[in-house]
């Protein structure tokens, strides 16, 4: 993403379309715009050829930006997981290893980074129990070595918003709920962590439409992404009208919900009720 980004500014910058520059690398317009966004691999023949076209001629940039063409294309952590993983599941990983900010809404389940090994094994259990136990175990792994992004010097801070009910439906049984409150209460400190619960008294609200997740990157030039999951895909919202308008619904959620200096008293409090 950050190298497509700074090839769309020197395009930019020398006034080329994307249909000029695809014929200069012998593509189309389509695959010009795809490289901008991080979305396809790169082939060093193709950015040594967009570099001469936008003369770009310094020989330290030039071998920099041929460094984070190959760095681009290096497998992430998460191929030996390949078989499990659908194209649009592997792009969201690809995109959450390299967020700053995450900002998410869950209506249904504790999102996923923040899930301990039992719910996350009963969730998985949910939509993959015909799989084999060693297919789930091994969708389980991942999910848990997804977790390792908040343990680095520069893990993205996570701003997370639950509804009440995620506290009250007993996925994998009272026990692994409550298991799952506790590490809660406890992430909920974590300096990159900022968790909400958004109560029943609360009614309707601005994000009633189901879940999602809004990243944000380190490069200023990359546009946030909004984040929608389906059964069987997702969708990937980057333009400025849609990332607006799903950035104020969020916005209003972090009004709406309990204030974050009171979501240990509610896990705490929905512990009791268990």
């Amino acid at each position: 993403m950050q190298l497509g980004a700074r090839l769309r500014r020197l395009r930019e910058a020398k006034g080329i379309s994307r249909e000029d520059a695809g014929w200069a690398i012998r593509a189309s317009e389509s695959k010009i715009s795809r490289m901008e966004l991080g979305r396809v691999g790169f082939k060093d023949r193709d950015v040594d050829d967009l570099l001469t076209l936008y003369s770009v001629t310094d020989l330290t940039e030039r071998a920099m930006l041929a460094t984070l063409a190959r760095e681009a294309n290096q497998p992430g952590w998460w191929h030996r997981y390949g078989d499990l993983l659908p194209t649009w599941f592997q792009y969201y990983l690809d995109l959450e290893s390299a967020a700053s900010l995450i900002r998410a809404y869950e209506i249904q389940f504790v999102p996923g980074l923040l899930q301990t090994e039992e719910y996350a094994r009963a969730v998985i259990g949910i939509g993959f129990g015909g799989s084999g136990n060693h297919e789930v175990e091994r969708r389980v792994e991942l999910r848990m070595a997804r977790k390792q992004v908040l343990d680095r010097p520069d893990a993205p801070r996570v701003w997370a918003v639950i509804d009440e009910a995620v506290l009250c439906r007993p996925i994998g049984g009272a026990q692994v709920l409550r298991g799952q409150i506790e590490a809660l209460a406890e992430i909920s400190e974590l300096p990159s962590v900022r968790l909400q619960v958004v109560p029943f008294r609360s009614g309707g609200h601005a994000a009633a439409g189901g879940a999602f997740s809004i990243l944000r990157f380190p490069d200023q030039e990359l546009p946030d992404v909004v984040y929608l999951e389906h059964l069987t895909s997702a969708f990937y919202l980057d333009k400025r009208e849609d990332v607006d308008r799903y950035a104020a619904a969020v916005g209003r959620l972090f009004i709406e919900a309990d204030p974050p200096d009171r979501t240990r008293d509610v896990l705490h409090r929905a512990l009791r009720d268990l």
